[in-house]
Order: structure tokens, then C-alpha cells, then sequence
């Protein structure tokens, strides 16, 4: 084990320390039986959460909302938490100020099902399970400009929601974002967009899509086959405040390769303009407009600038 006073961040950016299981731990520490029924079977939930250096120092951004989803996806799961929504902000301000993160920073809490309780054979199942909870933290700077990313339509579909628990970051569901953004890789692309059973565009492989038609942003509905992202909430918020319409609606793919504009949304990458899809450019190929305006709104709210939402800020005081 790693002395307490020894423990220093990783070349990757993975800190220090982790909290597992009820403590922080050096995070070279934790080691998971290969039983770990997660593993096996996908039983486990996560979310990704990012703090932001602003003037005010690093700040966590919409915590809150992150592990209220989180409780959310372990009922479904039957995964018990101890710890609240409180407990779980506490605990990562902790474990960012203890890793002496200065710089932007990607936090990962997982809840995940176990070992098997006394006395139970091997196999597929919810109850019975024992559960845990762990944490990790990376130094994860943001990409400075609007670079763009070229993306494909995937061949493969984004499960049904009567399928799998697609409004939750179900650990088992990422394989098709897996195979998706391999795809996408192969053909020397950056990210793909996958359709959902109707053939109507669901999400990109870790992201939501957005399209503008005559500076009206379309994107799908949270009724559809989606995770509900709280990137995406935040900028139909920021929009709609900006003057902006926006109209939650069914897009075919028809529709997007047509768009004056396509952008994609997610806690890593926040705004993400698409200069192409499937070969084709989207507009003029470039970065347009009202991606360029959204993405400077989020700039804004996440690193402070935007007085209105101060509240979706936890800022890490140092020790």
C-alpha cells in the first residue's frame, strides 16, 4: 500500500486518492474480487461529473442534479446508497481538495451491485446482491476552441427504453456506445450517431444531438430513446433564456445531414459543433453560429460568469 504521505497523482491524471466502499483510500488501493457481480452482468450505475476553475476557484457544476440521477438509476437497480445527496456532494468536495486538483477536473462516483449474499448460487439477479460504492477524480482540462468533430450514422441502434433503462448511465447499456464510437474510429471519424428503433436519431455515442434549422434548435425528446442529460438541460435552459427557440421533437437522420447546423452536448466535451455527418458537411463545414453562441453561454455558466445560475455551482474551498 501506498504511505498516506507518498500518494501523488498518476501521468494520467488520476488522483491520488479514491473513496471506496465508506473511506478514501490511496486509489492504487481498491481491488475488486473477480466475483464482482457488476462485472459479470453490468449491475452498476455511474455518473460524470466536471468542477470548472473559475475566479472563485475550482467548482463542481450541477452536483446536485448528477447524483440525484445517480439515486434515481440505484432504485432501479436495487442498489441501496447509505449516503445521501449531501453526503455524496461532501464526499467529493473532499476528495477534490484532497487530490489538489487546480485545474479542470472529471469526477466518476460509481454504485454497483457486489458479491453474492451467503448461502446463494451464481447467477443473474438483483436482489441478493451486496452493494458498493466508489469514487475516482482526474484532471481533465478543457479543449481551448471550437474544433469540431466529423461524425457517422452507426449501424448500430440505441436499445429501446421497454429494453434497457436508458434514462439512467447504466453501466451494461454502454457497450453499444462501445461498439458505436468504434465504428466511428475505424472509419477515421471522431463520434458516431446512433437512431432508435423508429430510425429517428437518438443520441451520439456519449452525447446529445441538436440541429438548427433557420436558428430554431430541434432535438429529440426525453420521451424517445435517450439519457436526459443535464448538459442538455443546461442548454435548452441557456438558450431558451438567450432568446433562443427550442423545440423538442423526433429528427430523422433525412433531417440532420439537411441542418444549417448540428451540435452535440455532454458533461465531457460540453458543446460539441458536428462539421460533418456521414460524409457530408453539415452547413458550411464549419463551426456555425449558434453552436459557437451556445457554447459560449455554457463557458459562462460553468466557470461563473452567468450570475443567474450561481446555484448550480459547489466550489471546492482549499483546505
Amino acid at each position: 500500500m501506498t504511505d498516506q504521505n507518498e500518494a501523488v497523482s498518476s501521468p494520467l491524471g488520476l488522483g491520488a486518492w479514491a473513496y471506496d466502499r465508506g473511506r478514501l483510500v490511496p486509489a492504487a488501493e481498491p481491488a475488486l474480487p473477480l466475483s464482482t457481480q457488476c462485472l459479470h452482468y453490468g449491475t452498476g450505475t455511474f455518473e460524470g461529473i466536471r468542477a470548472y476553475r473559475s475566479n472563485d476557484g475550482l467548482c463542481l457544476f450541477r452536483a446536485r442534479d448528477h447524483y440525484e440521477r445517480l439515486l434515481r438509476a440505484c432504485r432501479i437497480l436495487r442498489i441501496t446508497v447509505a449516503e445521501t445527496v449531501e453526503d455524496l456532494i461532501g464526499i467529493t468536495v473532499d476528495l477534490v481538495r484532497r487530490n489538489g486538483h487546480d485545474s479542470d477536473t472529471y469526477v466518476r462516483p460509481l454504485a454497483y451491485k457486489l458479491s453474492l449474499l451467503p448461502g446463494l448460487a451464481p447467477g443473474v439477479s438483483l436482489a441478493g446482491v451486496s452493494d458498493a460504492l466508489s469514487m475516482v477524480t482526474y484532471t481533465f482540462p478543457c479543449e481551448p476552441g471550437l474544433k469540431g468533430v466529423r461524425c457517422t450514422i452507426s449501424s448500430w441502434r440505441r436499445p429501446q427504453r421497454d429494453a434497457l433503462p436508458v434514462q439512467a448511465k447504466v453501466v451494461g447499456g454502454y457497450v453499444t456506445s462501445a461498439l458505436a464510437a468504434d465504428e466511428a474510429r475505424a472509419l477515421g471519424l471522431d463520434d458516431a450517431i446512433l437512431l432508435d428503433s423508429t430510425g429517428n436519431v437518438a443520441e451520439a455515442s456519449t452525447s446529445n444531438v441538436f440541429a438548427v434549422f433557420a436558428g430554431r434548435v430541434v432535438t429529440p425528446p426525453v420521451t424517445g430513446d435517450l439519457l436526459p442529460g443535464i448538459t442538455r438541460d443546461t442548454v435548452i435552459t441557456l438558450c431558451r433564456e438567450s432568446g433562443l427557440d427550442v423545440v423538442e421533437r423526433p429528427l430523422g437522420p433525412g433531417e440532420l445531414l439537411g441542418a444549417d447546423e448540428v451540435f452535440l452536448s455532454s458533461t465531457g466535451k460540453g458543446v460539441d459543433p458536428v462539421l460533418a455527418v456521414s460524409g457530408r458537411d453539415i452547413g458550411s463545414g464549419a463551426v456555425g453560429p449558434v453552436a459557437a453562441q451556445v457554447a459560449g453561454l455554457y463557458e459562462a455558466v460553468t466557470h461563473g460568469a452567468d450570475s443567474k445560475h450561481l446555484d448550480w455551482l459547489t466550489c471546492v474551498a482549499p483546505d
